[in-house]
Formats: C-alpha cells, structure tokens, sequence
C-alpha cells in the first residue's frame, strides 16, 4: 500500500452506528444548567428547542446509537468519504512523515456538516416539525441544513453572521437555491438583533449573537425547533461517522496514526474526527497525540476560560460548562468564519481538561501559507478552517524533517473552499492581518461571565 493514494470504503461498508464517547471517558462531563435555577436542565427545559430523539441523544450513556436507514439513504449520496495520503506534499515538504487527510469536501455543499444536518433535519420531521431555524458563520453548517431541510421537507430560516454574509454571498446563493430564507446577523428580526444593532450599529456580528436571534425565533413558533452545526453533544456525535471510516481505512491502508490535527471553532470536526481514535487510545490499543488548532483571534482553547457560560450572546441557552472568551465576546472578522465563536463544545472542553487532547493557536497567516501550499501540492484549496489543522501538519511535518522520525500524520480536511476564495484573493495581494487579543481584550471579555 505504500504508493496508494486514495483508501475508499464500499457503501456497504458505511458505518450504521455513531460513537458516544461519553461512557468511555474516565469522569463524566459537568452537566447544562438552568440559568435561573443553577440546576442540571431537565429535558422539559430543551424541548422547544429540539425533538425527544435529540434530547435523548444529548444525554445518552448508550456507546453506540444506531443510525436510521432513513439517515444513511442520505448518506450514500456521499459517504463513505475518501481518506487520501498526501504524496506530494510529503515530497514538497522533504519530510520522511506520512501525511494522511480524510477528505469531507464531497459532500453535496462541500463540508462535513451534512453528517449531522441530515439526521437533525430527519428527527425533526419524523416528529412534525415544519420549520427550522438555526445560525451559520461561514456559511457551510446554513448550506448543511439547507440542503438536509430539502430533503426531508422541512422548511429552513438562517441567520448568518454579517461578516461572512458579506464577504460569502455565494454561501447565501447556496442556501436560497436549497430553499433556505437567509438573512445578515444582527438584524431587526429579532429582539436580540435590534438590541445589538442599537448599541453597535456597525456589528460584523458572531456565531453567538446569530444564535440568539435563531433561538428566540424557534422559541416563538410551536411548529419550529432550532438546530445546532456545532457544539452540543449530539452533532459531535454524529460526526464521529468520519472517524469510524478513518478507523477501518488505516486497516486498508495498513498504518496508524501517531498524530492527530483537527481545526476546533465549536468541536464538531475535531470531534467527529479524533473520537473513534481517542476510544481505541483509552482501550490500550493505540497511542496517538491528539491536537485541537484554533484562530489566534479566537483562542477558547488556549487562552479561554473553563467556565459555566452562556452558549449565545443574549443569555437565551443553558449554561455550558466550556473553554470560553465570555459570550459577549465579538471575534475580529477573520476569515475562518466557522471558527468565530466565543466558546467551545462542553464534550470536547472536559476532554481538553482531562488531558487527552492538546491545543494550539495559529495565526491567519501562517495558516493561509499552509493552505496555498496543500492545494498547490494536492489539487485541492481547502476551506478557511481547516488550514489551521494543515499549518500545524505542516509544522509537525517539518520537525519529523530535522529528527528524521517516520511519524503518521493524520487530518480531517472538512471542507473546500471553492466559496472561499475571495480569502485567498486577499491573502494572495498582501491584505491579510493577523490579529491575537491582547490581556485587557481577554480580561474585559472574561469579565462577562456568570458568576458560578
């Protein structure tokens, strides 16, 4: 297998169960809270938000939780997703590593995020609902749930962070051809929207403020739920079909990781991608480093606070126990417009805390130079988010050049960026800032926090 390029699974070998990392971890996750009441939230608190199956699914013990036939008939029209060893990079970088990246950018709007838009939009509908809401910052989870609501025949309404609505209107093209109503966040639609835009008139806004508007319009209509592209249990759960395939393809492909990069704005890749991993890791049977890389201008992981705060910028969601910047925190309008957000998954922040996954910030920059280098090497120019994952591929690639060590590299590229390239237009020209927080921006945003 040693000059093969492509590993692909047969559709029948697609795995028909996601894996729930919760009952495998050494000490369970601190619960959501009510933010009146300080208690755990109860399911009764979550139901006007999402069906009962996703209520269920947020706080299963179960490891494995089937996959509906009617949720893998829609995941055959892409998956099983390809894992690619990456030759040509290994050849420009000199470096003796093996670079592996399992490649989500085949899916029908260019991301990974249908693996969990089609199963919410599929709950959704087997328990009535007609509409739902939700948020998106690059635009690819509003696209994911466009296309999901499409097929199941469910309306779909879209706040988009106004940075990304600005600079991505083929993203909005995207979601209006799926059938999605889309519009620019903050706006005056909402309670929530008008509140920002009379103190900032010129908001580029953030993910946590378009969730706002996007809870408070489900909130208000019997009929609509709201559903996640990131962050909460059940969508890293449903992405954990990309690591299953990228188990039983290193079986083909007769090698294992030694390290492990994903790109983390809200946990859902990285999780998607490293859980499968981590389970084997804790079993005993492998042993590889596991990396979570974010934005220097938005740096939850390394530079956040682990806390109970808010999941929006309003105060409308339960309290989460998460690495955060304070929900009120309004990213620099960089680039990576999926990785703008204050916080970080419950799940995945516990597992940073237990020791089990590293992070590293990388400025936009750096990750750029990456991403020209990856596409120009590989063919394909990914998306703004997971060339943070290749920079830091790249670094580790370059060590393993000066010790000489053979270290098995493996990433999630989650997305292209065929939507994205006005980014690489302005990285290309010599318009690119890189932007880091200062200690008083830090310290003033952490000021926001609940008291707990």
């Amino acid at each position: 297998m040693a000059g093969r390029t492509k590993f692909i699974l047969d559709e029948s070998d697609m795995p028909t169960a996601w894996y729930n990392i919760v009952p495998d971890l050494p000490a369970p996750p601190p619960p959501p809270l009510h933010p009146g009441t300080g208690e755990p939230v109860g399911p009764e608190d979550l139901a006007p938000l999402f069906p009962q199956a996703l209520i269920e699914q947020e706080v299963s013990t179960e490891r494995y939780i089937p996959i509906p036939e009617g949720v893998q008939e829609v995941y055959r029209l892409w998956r099983p997703s390809p894992l690619f060893r990456a030759h040509r990079l290994e050849k420009a970088l000199g470096t003796p590593a093996r670079i592996y990246y399992k490649y989500e950018g085949v899916s029908p709007v260019g991301s990974h995020k249908p693996n969990t838009a089609v199963p919410q939009a599929y709950y959704n509908a087997q328990e009535g609902v007609s509409l739902l809401t939700t948020e998106t910052g690059a635009g690819q989870w509003g696209s994911a749930l466009a296309f999901a609501c499409a097929q199941f025949g469910l309306e779909c309404e879209v706040w988009q962070v106004r940075a990304s609505y600005d600079q991505k209107p083929y993203r909005k093209m995207m979601m209006e051809t799926f059938g999605a109503t889309v519009h620019p966040s903050p706006s005056e639609l909402t309670e929530a929207g008008k509140a920002i835009l009379a103190a900032h008139p010129d908001s580029t806004g953030s993910l946590g403020i378009a969730i706002s508007e996007a809870v408070e319009k489900a909130a208000a209509n019997p009929a609509a739920r709201y559903a996640l592209g990131s962050v909460l249990n059940h969508v890293l759960l449903h992405q954990t079909i990309i690591g299953e395939e990228a188990l039983r393809q290193f079986e083909m492909a007769g090698d294992t990781p030694d390290v492990i990069v994903g790109c983390a704005g809200g946990g859902s890749n990285l999780g998607g991608l490293v859980f499968p991993f981590l389970r084997e890791k804790l079993a005993g049977n492998i042993s590889p480093e596991i990396r979570a890389v974010e934005p220097a201008a938005c740096p939850s992981l390394t530079r956040g606070k682990y806390a109970y705060d808010f999941g929006d910028t309003a105060g409308l969601t339960p309290l989460l126990k998460m690495h955060t910047l304070g929900h009120d925190f309004i990213p620099d309008p960089i680039h990576a417009g999926g990785l703008r957000y204050h916080g970080m998954s419950p799940l995945l922040s516990h597992i940073v805390e237990l020791g089990l996954v590293d992070a590293v910030a990388i400025g936009q920059n750096e990750c750029f130079a990456a991403g020209v280098r990856f596409a120009r090497a590989e063919g394909i120019i990914p998306s703004p988010e997971p060339t943070h994952a290749l920079a830091e591929c790249v670094r580790e690639a370059l060590r393993c050049k000066e010790t000489g060590e053979e270290k098995v590299i493996l990433t999630a590229l989650c997305g292209h960026a065929h939507l994205d390239l006005p980014a690489y237009a302005n990285y290309l020209a010599g318009g690119m800032v890189d932007r880091e927080l200062t200690d008083e921006e830090l310290t003033a945003a952490l000021e926001t926090l609940p008291v707990r």
